[in-house]
């Protein structure tokens, strides 16, 4: 029988029940191993997550099949009605799995599509969503939320595989057998109450707050660096790069810098000292690897510096001098562009660095997993 009765689930939503069991658990296990692979096994831990956030669609897909195909059908009544404690408990799980099965999934997808190319999603069209910017703190913020749901969804299926073993093995009854065989159990329809469902929702909502206010690791915000004095001050800008991981580019930017800049618009020529403050690194899921020792080492190397003079060259202009990062000091050239009016300037610049130059990421000798170019862009707005 495909359709339900109010004493036995139909072979529907049996099938949609062990699928989705199947799919969650399975996804579990992948986002636990994911987790605790170590970053220096790069590549299987990708790996593990593009088959974690995949499966993970796939399971959104299913559930929000289920619970349509569920909300059109009768739903079997309670064997135990008298049992008020015991059917409010389980309701309410129900309904915290219901939500957790689209919640789950759902934050992880927006996550991954504020983010950039880390672990792709290998079904197609898969990578980005509608109305989703690519936003750190909004990654942050659903990466936040997601490890919370993911828990309270764990915790949900273990109160059910807990109460639907109590039935087998305790009180010997119809619960398991309906949905294992489509035995047909049960009185009388009894009437539902909202209470579950609203317990549910505010479990949620409790979940939604937590994850919300406390803070990740990797969103703390990074001490300030004391203004430069400069001849020109800085009033906004961008410092940013770019690198292949497993061949897809990602971005990553560094917040906190400040720039000392000492420019005649005369002659062309002046100088510039860039002092970057390397622990406001972000780089997606992927920014506390970036500040790890194999990378950055922000714990032991928590300042760069950039210092050239600057000179013209062409239409544009170059900075030509000296990277010191990582306890290395590369030369380093950034050709630029520069519009100078009023007093005000803007000027934007872009070059290409080797990792390996500084040691960052040494362990990754070949570039299957992170690749050994880094493009590094710069603009800024400043006033005289």
């Amino acid at each position: 029988m495909r359709q339900n009765t109010l004493k036995s689930y139909g072979s529907v939503a049996r099938t949609l029940h062990w699928l989705t069991a199947l799919i969650i658990l399975t996804n579990i296990v992948l986002g636990l191993l994911a987790v605790r692979v170590p970053l220096e096994q790069m590549e299987t831990k990708v790996q593990l997550f593009s088959l974690h956030k995949t499966l993970g669609i796939a399971a959104f897909a299913v559930a929000l099949t289920r619970i349509l195909w569920a909300l059109a059908q009768p739903r079997p009544v309670p064997l135990h009605p008298k049992r008020r404690a015991e059917t409010f408990l389980a309701e309410s799980v129900h309904w915290v799995l219901y939500a957790a099965m689209l919640l789950v999934p759902l934050t992880g997808w927006i996550e991954h599509a504020a983010t950039e190319g880390y672990a792709p999603i290998l079904w197609p069209l898969g990578q980005g969503l509608p109305l989703v910017p690519k936003s750190p703190a909004l990654a942050l913020t659903m990466a936040s939320t997601h490890h919370i749901f993911a828990w309270m969804l764990m915790g949900a299926v273990a109160l059910h595989i807990l109460g639907a073993l109590k039935h087998a093995v305790i009180d010997r009854d119809e619960v398991l057998g309906r949905m294992l065989r489509g035995r047909a159990a049960g009185g009388a329809r009894t009437p539902h109450h909202a209470l579950p469902a609203l317990t549910a929702i505010l479990i949620f909502l409790a979940g939604t707050g937590y994850a919300i206010t406390a803070k990740p690791a990797a969103e703390e915000a990074a001490p300030s660096l004391e203004q430069a004095a400069s001849e020109w001050r800085v009033r906004d800008g961008e410092l940013g790069f770019t690198v292949a991981q497993m061949g897809t580019q990602v971005q990553g930017r560094f917040p906190e810098w400040t720039a000392a800049i000492a420019f005649d618009p005369q002659t062309g020529t002046g100088d510039v000292v860039v002092t970057i403050d390397m622990s406001s690194v972000t780089i997606g899921t992927v920014t506390e690897q970036a500040r790890s020792a194999d990378f950055f080492d922000v714990a032991n190397n928590p300042i760069a510096v950039f210092t050239a003079p600057i000179r013209p060259e062409g239409d544009g202009y170059v900075a030509d001098g000296t990277l010191s990062l990582k306890g290395q000091e590369m030369p380093v050239t950034l050709p630029f562009s520069l519009r100078i009016q009023d007093d005000v300037a803007s000027m934007s610049g872009q070059t290409q660095l080797d990792r390996r130059d500084w040691k960052v990421g040494d362990s990754y000798a070949d570039e299957a997993t992170v690749g050994f170019s880094v493009t590094l862009s710069v603009s800024l707005g400043a006033e005289r």
